[in-house]
């Protein structure tokens, strides 16, 4: 059975666990930051809101694209929340 996802994820805390995968910021706007990680030549973008907490649909739909473009689980990022 795969974990839940946390209920109480902050835009910050996702940005710091981005950022120890490889993620930087790049810029901001407004409440809005977005990332940017380079892995063997392909680059991936991802906007974060900065908002406290994140929507469960939002931190989701950002979870699901990060694991897809690391090729690593969901389950695991997760875990590292």
């Amino acid at each position: 059975m795969s974990p839940r996802s946390p209920r109480n994820v902050s835009g910050q805390e996702l940005i710091k666990l981005l950022e120890k995968l490889g993620y930087q910021i790049i810029r901001q706007k407004g409440s809005h930051i977005r990332l940017s990680c380079v892995k063997k030549g392909n680059t991936h973008h991802i906007t974060i809101p900065n908002h406290d907490p994140l929507k469960l649909g939002t931190l989701n739909s950002i979870l699901s694209e990060v694991s897809a473009f690391l090729q690593i689980s969901k389950e695991e990022l997760i875990d590292q929340l």
